[in-house]
């Protein structure tokens, strides 16, 4: 029986599936079964694919984005393909693959190993699913429907069940594996954002989306069936208590998660449409988005290990102040002087620090509240992100409007204020967790 304590509980990721209740939580690293290299590296590759197809294919809807809102689309009526309305498309895809957690995490602590791969399954069935059925729509909404909130919704089955375990089959290595293993983003990215363009130019915007359905389906299926289990011998924690969530340290952390994520994808979202409006065509600018997404992945992995080396924390907050730098000095510069130039370093830079944060930010959350708090914790503000992913890129585009060079300049002041406010939300982090363990590190 529950105990009176557990009505102001938040309920937040899951438990290690075994479905009993009666095994009290573990509550520290001896806790853990053993693993073996072998299954690390099953883990190591399952987690990389998995976010090629979920946030790599995310990442790469920019070249959508540039397409459904240009003269030639073939599939919307031209009266609704606006920025802000087709933006919602892949934001609401990108914004699930996270808030799901959710509603996903509470049916995962009721589910055996067994059924967590069922649910991996549905997942990569419920993606592609939602990719064919978007060849068939003629309107907004459809895609909102399909494209967006069936393919979000099966992305988060699969993710949360691979992603959440992942940390707990690393240690003393575990930033360097995480930043390999959130490369596979930046990979995604540039590996699908020149596909989908080449495919758009060759066979039209349907088929290639019914081709993404079917690569999602065959690179799925195999990392479903074989997801790996939590290494936890009895039930990790659930939920998030009163006194975890009034903390500054957390409320700071899920500020953090939301601003940052809101600013992090808008760049993504309009990088081939703004390249567009410079005078590049629709094909180089799907070519800088792949480019920013390689130099994005290639900046997880060096940021992992940066951050194993120099401290997490201290490596997360000096990528996001460069993150905002990029944004000011060289997307603000380029709109000001219409200059490629900049347009190009932004590109390039922001694909070197934009992955920071999202390759960091796992294995801080498990090292400023613990290991074994490391799912609710890291369940609930990945749902915070995604609210903020739903509200960063659609907002950016109803302040842009009408896709023009001049009307960009306040959509890289909003840009630059949200990751600002993670600039600053990462640094009270920072500062509170020494607080709380009274104990100033400089490599923390």
């Amino acid at each position: 029986m529950a105990s009176p304590a557990s009505a102001t509980q938040l309920t937040c990721l899951h438990s290690n599936g075994d479905g009993e209740t009666s095994i009290p939580p573990a509550t520290s690293s001896n806790d853990l079964r053993p693993t073996t290299p072998r299954r690390q590296l099953l883990v190591l590759i399952s987690s990389f694919l998995t976010i090629c197809i979920t946030i790599g294919l995310n990442q790469s809807y920019g070249v959508f984005q540039s397409y459904y809102t240009s003269s030639s689309q073939t599939i919307l009526p031209i009266s609704t393909s606006s920025s802000a309305l087709t933006a919602f498309i892949g934001t609401l895809g990108s914004g699930l693959t996270w808030s799901g957690s959710i509603f996903i995490n509470p049916i995962l602590a009721r589910l055996d190993e067994r059924g967590t791969k069922f649910l991996c399954v549905a997942g990569v069935l419920c993606m592609s699913l939602g990719l064919g059925l978007a060849s068939l729509c003629m309107q907004v909404y459809q895609l909102l429907l399909t494209q967006g909130l069936l393919y979000g919704i099966g992305s988060s089955l699969l993710y949360f069940p691979i992603l959440s375990v992942a940390p707990e089959y690393f240690a003393a290595h575990r930033g360097s594996a995480m930043g390999f293993i959130l490369s596979g983003a930046g990979i995604g990215g540039l590996v699908f954002s020149p596909i989908v363009r080449a495919l758009i130019a060759a066979i039209g915007p349907r088929w290639t989306l019914r081709v993404l359905a079917f690569l999602v389906t065959a690179l799925g299926l195999p990392i479903a069936v074989t997801a790996a289990p939590s290494r936890f011998v009895g039930r990790r924690q659930t939920h998030i208590d009163i006194k975890l969530a009034t903390k500054p340290s957390f409320l700071l952390s899920v500020g953090a998660g939301f601003l940052q994520a809101g600013g992090n994808g808008l760049p993504l979202t309009f990088l081939a449409e703004y390249s567009v409006v410079l005078g590049y065509s629709a094909g180089f600018g799907a070519t800088l988005l792949a480019v920013s997404n390689g130099v994005n992945s290639i900046s997880r992995v060096m940021t992992g290990f940066a951050g194993d080396r120099f401290g997490r924390q201290n490596t997360l907050i000096l990528t996001v102040v460069l993150c905002v730098v990029s944004v000011v000095a060289f997307w603000g510069g380029s709109v000001n002087g219409g200059s490629k130039g900049l347009w190009v370093g932004f590109v390039v830079l922001y694909g070197v620090t934009g992955g920071g944060y999202n390759a960091l930010f796992p294995t801080t959350v498990a090292e400023v509240f613990g290991l074994q708090a490391y799912a609710s914790v890291n369940g609930f503000i990945y749902f915070v992100r995604g609210l903020g992913t739903m509200f960063g890129s659609p907002i950016g585009g109803k302040i842009l409007g009408e896709s023009r060079l001049a009307n960009y300049r306040n959509v890289v002041v909003f840009d630059a204020a949200l990751l600002a406010g993670a600039t600053f939300c990462v640094v009270g982090v920072r500062c509170y967790d020494a607080i709380d363990k009274r104990d100033w590190k400089w490599k923390a």
